[in-house]
């Protein structure tokens, strides 16, 4: 992939012919491979402007963009004859740059004394603020003098030209600057409308003062909120063109500011990774850059330290706190052989990891890809937006036009049609409808990400609001997918800590999964476990050996049967009923036998997840309709069915039939969300509705689906769909306001009610409500 500095073709690039704008590609033109370049693009003042570089960028063969006007990026899949040097050219062309932006750095900002990062100074929003404080401090007494009659002293107009010229000329500057830019380019956007409207407000200003009557001494001058008639040669409009101007500054930085801070998560997410790391080489440790790190090496996380990246822990025991990347503020335990997750920090001992993912490929890297991408991408609704944000424009210039001709034919009054096309041109900007959707979507994101949830694209959150069943896998999301022990039945006689001592002694020896699930759990009831004098593995019916002399044996029923053994099977009646008791509530049973006589039995089960029955409550109340579905015998899934309170059950599915479940319920008329967390359920993710995969899951389940949820909770999974329905109404609300407001206010311009100087002030307004609206997400939780 190939670059040219901004504005610049590389050398050598042939430019491609564009097709015209809405001519199909040739049906029999074979598919051609597709790159993926992100482009920051420079110059955009409002969605109109995003929608013309996409139009643009969208005529050339075979590349499709996206334009986000919030974010300030395009999105661009282009076929291998397109260089990125040619889009770059073809959006320097329509009066823009582009640049691919550069690789992240680590945040040279200077740490304060308690050791955070002081946050980067932002050069245009410092620029935008200079420029707004000086047009406010000459703008203010102009419009004060004007409005004012008391105020308004001999030759006062002359002292009001002094402070306006300034604030038009240098304030409006950006305005005029992007105006010519655009007109060159034969397009008109909201620069067009305020650069037209207020130079025209001033340059009538000047001939009314120095060809008309305005500049006479004794001149007074009031103020209406509507279009008020007076003669044209002594009305001089000096605080509309100062006025509308700082209103749009005051506007534009706080909309600057805002947008800033709606992506401030994602800032803070990128940022969260280890600056350097301790690497073990020969015997040492030697400290370096995290870039330095390779997959396979080893090092040093010290307590209070980050763990520089991804990896499994090797030698030591300690807590990790995963809170800034899943949300979950209890820190968990790890030890030799677990992994771990960069940027988490290490809360107890000294660990050492070796690293298995590196740069790119770590889960922060690829958290910080899918919040961005997520960010950059565009709902249907915002489509809709951009393409009216689109013709919005030229269309109000010729209602401004239309309106000042109505006017003058109608009342004769110059001054009176001039204001009313003035008011029109400066309150029709467009600007809300193309914040509406983006600044929603980035804090929206970006509050999902600081909570441990993933939001692939913006077309997920339409899914979220006519999803009404969620099926969930059981194993790994509604259980831990791990086998623990459950219930202990001793025989008459025999204590419950002496049995669990001589079968977690025995099991302790086995690599089964039940047999780690017996250990464990004796170990955490008795304490340190005893190795077994003799051991020996009986496949397929469990184990046997001998401790403290005697001989015992742990596993299924017909253990005592099996060659070499004198045992019988049978069961005394207490604990025949506990084993029944267990395989009818689809737990497994473990016999243990000492001697030849059974001394009790034990359960042992795949254990439901603490804050599962609370989640599936929460989906229930979201509206949802929850499905348990497994490939295990329906014993076990209606026994888990009940714990949690599901009552419909699918079960004994293989995993290659997931996916015929899924549409067989979109084939009732469901919209079906589905969570999971394993490679046999990415499938089923991908052809639900909504696919939401588990973090702690597979790469294949995490690929598959819309939602992601870092941690292993299932209430994870209605805290998305609530933020995602939220975000999505956020979005609805914007826009409906946006639509609401240019419906409204354009018949009230062009009617004479509005003084353009109102106008200029709701116009600024409209913008920083729809951004300021959409920062409310930041509060959810």
């Amino acid at each position: 992939m190939t670059s040219a500095p901004t504005g610049t073709p590389a050398a050598g690039t042939a430019p491609t012919t564009p097709r015209p704008p809405d001519a199909p590609h040739p049906p029999d033109a074979p598919d051609r491979p597709a790159s993926e370049v992100e482009l920051t693009i420079g110059g955009m003042t409002c969605a109109s402007c995003a929608a013309r570089i996409e139009k643009k960028l969208n005529r050339l063969d075979g590349v499709t963009a996206t334009v986000n006007y919030a974010t300030e990026r395009a999105k661009v899949s282009y076929p291998e004859d397109v260089q990125v040097a040619d889009l770059i050219a073809t959006v320097v062309k329509t009066g823009y740059t582009a640049e691919e932006p550069p690789p992240p750095a680590p945040p040279a900002a200077p740490a304060d004394p308690d050791g955070a990062t002081a946050p980067a100074a932002d050069p245009e929003l410092a620029a935008l603020r200079e420029r707004l404080v000086v047009s406010a401090v000459l703008a203010v007494p102009v419009v004060l003098l004007s409005m004012i009659t008391p105020l308004q002293f001999d030759n006062w107009q002359w002292l009001a030209l002094t402070l306006a010229a300034p604030v038009v000329v240098w304030g409006g500057l950006p305005f005029h600057r992007a105006a010519f830019t655009n007109a060159r380019h034969g397009a008109a956007t909201m620069d067009t409308l305020v650069s037209v409207g207020t130079l025209a407000a001033f340059g009538w200003s000047l001939w009314a003062l120095f060809l008309g009557d305005a500049g006479m001494e004794g001149m007074r001058e009031g103020f209406s909120l509507t279009v008020s008639r007076t003669e044209g040669r002594s009305a001089i409009y000096l605080e509309v063109a100062a006025g509308v101007i700082a209103f749009i500054l005051l506007g534009r930085y706080l909309e600057a500011r805002s947008k800033r801070r709606a992506g401030a998560a994602l800032r803070a997410l990128m940022e969260l990774g280890a600056k350097d790391v301790s690497v073990l080489r020969d015997g040492r440790e030697v400290r370096v850059p995290v870039a330095e790190l390779a997959a396979g090496d080893r090092f040093v996380v010290r307590p209070g330290e980050k763990i520089a990246t991804d990896g499994t822990v090797v030698e030591g025991t300690s807590a990790v706190d995963a809170s800034m990347l899943t949300g979950e503020s209890v820190p968990v335990d790890v030890t030799a052989g677990d992994t771990v997750t960069g940027a988490t920090v290490n809360a107890g001992g000294r660990l050492v990891v070796a690293a298995t993912r590196v740069g790119a490929d770590t889960q922060l890297a690829r958290m910080a890809r899918l919040v961005e991408d997520a960010q950059n991408g565009k709902a249907e609704v915002q489509r809709l937006a951009d393409r009216i944000s689109g013709i919005f424009v030229p269309v109000v210039l010729l209602i401004a036009v239309a309106t000042f001709a109505g006017w003058l034919g109608a009342t004769g009054d110059t001054v009176a049609a001039f204001t009313a096309a003035v008011a029109v041109l400066i309150i029709a900007c467009p600007c809300a409808l193309g914040l509406a959707t983006p600044t929603a979507l980035m804090v929206g994101t970006g509050r999902g990400a600081q909570l441990g949830i993933l939001i692939k694209g913006p077309e997920v959150l339409e899914s979220t609001r006519r999803v009404d069943t969620v099926v969930l896998d059981k194993t790994g999301t509604v259980t831990t997918g791990r086998m623990t022990l459950h219930e202990v039945h001793p025989a008459d006689g025999v204590g419950e800590d002496e049995l669990l001592r001589l079968a977690g002694a025995l099991e302790n020896a086995s690599e089964h999964p039940i047999a780690r699930a017996v250990a464990a759990g004796a170990q955490e009831r008795t304490g340190a476990l005893q190795v077994p004098e003799h051991f020996e593995n009986v496949p397929g019916l469990g184990v046997r050996g001998r401790v403290d002399g005697r001989e015992i044996l742990v596993g299924r029923l017909g253990l005592g049967t099996a060659p070499g053994t004198d045992a019988g099977t049978s069961l005394p009646q207490r604990l025949a009923r506990a084993k029944e008791a267990a395989e009818a509530a689809g737990r497994t049973a473990v016999v243990v036998v000492r001697d030849g006589a059974p001394i009790g039995v034990m359960t042992v089960a795949d254990a439901i997840k603490e804050t599962s029955a609370e989640a599936v409550r929460a989906l229930r109340g979201l509206g949802l309709t929850p499905v348990l579905l497994t490939g295990d015998n329906r014993a076990v899934a209606e026994s888990v069915a009940r714990a949690v309170g599901i009552d419909e059950v699918i079960a004994e599915v293989l995993p290659e039939d997931k996916v015929e479940v899924v549409e067989r319920l979109r084939r009732e008329g469901r919209t079906v969300a589905m969570v999971g967390d394993g490679v046999n359920d990415a499938a089923a993710l991908a052809t639900a509705d909504l696919g939401l995969a588990m973090g702690t899951g597979t790469d294949a389940a995490i690929e598959a689906g819309d939602l992601t949820l870092v941690r292993g909770d299932l209430r994870v999974a209605a805290d998305a769909i609530r933020l995602s329905r939220r975000t999505l109404a956020t979005i609805k609300g914007n826009l409906v306001w946006a639509f609401g407001y240019n419906v409204a206010a354009l018949p009230l311009a062009a009617a004479g009610l509005l003084n353009p100087m109102i106008a200029g002030a709701a116009m600024a307004f409209s913008s920083v409500f729809v951004v300021t609206n959409s920062l409310r997400l930041r509060s959810f939780s």
